[in-house]
């Protein structure tokens, strides 16, 4: 079942987003932002956190959540070591990148969705 929601987020860098719609899951609700015309939906779990028991097992369905869960902000990444820099070329893409590898968890099973914008008068 969809429907819509409509309610502001102030974005990182200070504009303001709209919500998606509610989009249920056999886990829970979620709720994303619009970003430059398509629905994103950052960190929807995909498998329960690879902690304590589960650490090096196979992936586990994650656990249902109560409420809606909001999808507005990036994930934590895998660990791994900060890349060099490197020639020019490569410097300001490792440069852009390094906020994000800031934050860094075992329990990183997620997914990122990013939804086209659909066209006037389609479900």
């Amino acid at each position: 079942m969809w429907w819509c929601w409509l309610w502001l987020v102030v974005s990182a860098a200070g504009g303001v987003e709209h919500a998606t719609r509610e989009v249920r899951t056999r886990y829970g609700a979620l709720r994303g932002v619009v970003r430059r015309g398509s629905e994103v939906y950052l960190g929807v779990p995909y498998a329960a956190p690879p902690i304590g028991a589960l650490r090096f097992m196979p992936p586990v369905s994650p656990s249902h959540w109560p409420g809606v869960r909001r999808c507005d902000r990036s994930p934590p990444v895998c660990p791994q070591s900060t890349p060099p820099l490197g020639p020019p070329p490569r410097a300001p893409l490792v440069r852009r990148l390094l906020p994000l590898l800031r934050n860094q968890s075992e329990d990183c099973l997620y997914l990122n969705l990013f939804l086209p914008d659909l066209p006037s008068g389609t479900s």
